[in-house]
C-alpha cells in the first residue's frame, strides 16, 4: 500500500505509516532543512518542493506510479487556524487545503488522512468534510491528544480520515476519539516506545536525533511543527488492518 505525503515536514506522518507497513512514494515539502531530513531517512523517495505546482503529471515525470497511490496524507499548514495566529482561516493566503484538495481530486486515492491543530475543528472542518463529500468521500474527524499515546505533552490534534466508500467508512470508524489524555480505545494502548519497536529502520529515532544534521533554529522549528508519529499511528494501523496489511 502506497502513500503520497504532502506538507511532509520532517516525516512524522510517513514514519507512522511505515510502522503500519505503508510505503511513502513521494513527499511534498518546501522547507530546505526538512528536505534534508527526509532525504536522509528516505533517500530513494522523490521530494517535490511546491504543492502549488504538484500535479499528477509532475509526479509521473519523476517516476511515481500514481495509479498505485492508495492514501494521500498531509498536515496542511496550521497557521490560518492556530489560536497563536490570526485565525483567518480560508482568508489566509497560507491556507493550502484547496491545493491538497485539488491533488486528491486529481489522483482519487482510496483514503485521505489530514492533520491540523485543534482549533481547525472550530473554523474549517465543515468545509473540509464538505469538499471531500462533494467528490465521493465519506469523512470522519478525530481529536487525538499526544498524551494519549504516551507523550509528555497534551498537544491536541484534529485528524480527518476519509474513504471513498461511505458504508465501509461508517463500519470501520464508528467512534470519535475523545480529546482526553486517557486511553480511549484498544489501538491507543501502545506507548510511543512500544510502537517505535515495530520499526528497526530508523536509528537513531527521527524525532530524537538527526544524526549529524546541525542543531539550531531550523531544527527547533521543524520539531515544533512535526506530527508526533505515535499520535497518528492508530489511524494508519486501522487502515492497514482494514486493507489486510496487519
Amino acid at each position: 500500500m502506497k502513500m503520497l505525503d504532502l506538507f511532509s515536514g520532517i516525516g512524522g506522518i510517513s514514519l507512522a505509516a511505515d510502522w503500519a507497513g505503508i510505503e511513502t512514494t513521494a513527499f511534498c515539502e518546501i522547507e530546505p532543512f526538512n528536505q534534508k531530513v527526509l532525504n536522509k531517512h528516505w533517500p530513494k523517495v522523490p521530494i517535490f518542493s511546491d504543492i502549488r505546482t504538484l500535479t499528477k503529471q509532475s509526479l509521473e515525470e519523476r517516476g511515481v506510479d500514481v495509479g498505485t497511490i492508495s492514501i494521500v496524507a498531509g498536515g496542511f499548514p496550521c497557521q490560518p487556524y492556530s489560536v497563536a495566529g490570526k485565525q483567518r482561516g480560508q482568508e489566509d493566503d497560507r491556507d493550502l487545503w484547496p491545493e491538497m484538495f485539488r491533488i486528491i481530486e486529481e489522483i482519487r486515492p482510496t483514503w485521505v488522512v489530514g492533520e491540523n491543530v485543534a482549533n481547525f475543528a472550530n473554523m474549517e472542518l465543515d468545509r473540509t468534510l464538505f469538499n471531500l463529500e462533494s467528490i465521493g468521500y465519506q469523512g470522519k474527524s478525530f481529536i487525538i491528544p499526544a498524551c494519549s499515546v504516551g507523550a509528555e505533552h497534551r498537544r491536541d490534534r484534529v485528524f480527518v480520515v476519509a474513504y471513498s466508500d461511505s458504508k465501509f467508512m461508517e463500519r470501520s470508524f464508528k467512534k470519535k476519539v475523545q480529546g482526553e489524555c486517557s486511553l480511549q480505545r484498544e489501538f491507543h494502548t501502545r506507548s510511543i516506545t512500544q510502537i517505535r519497536d515495530r520499526s528497526d529502520s530508523f536509528e537513531p529515532k527521527l524525532l530524537r536525533n538527526f544524526n549529524g544534521i546541525p542543531n539550531g533554529v531550523d531544527r527547533l522549528r521543524s520539531l515544533g511543527n512535526a506530527v508526533v508519529p505515535g499520535q497518528i499511528y492508530p489511524i494508519f494501523e486501522a487502515i492497514a488492518k482494514i486493507e489486510g496489511l496487519l
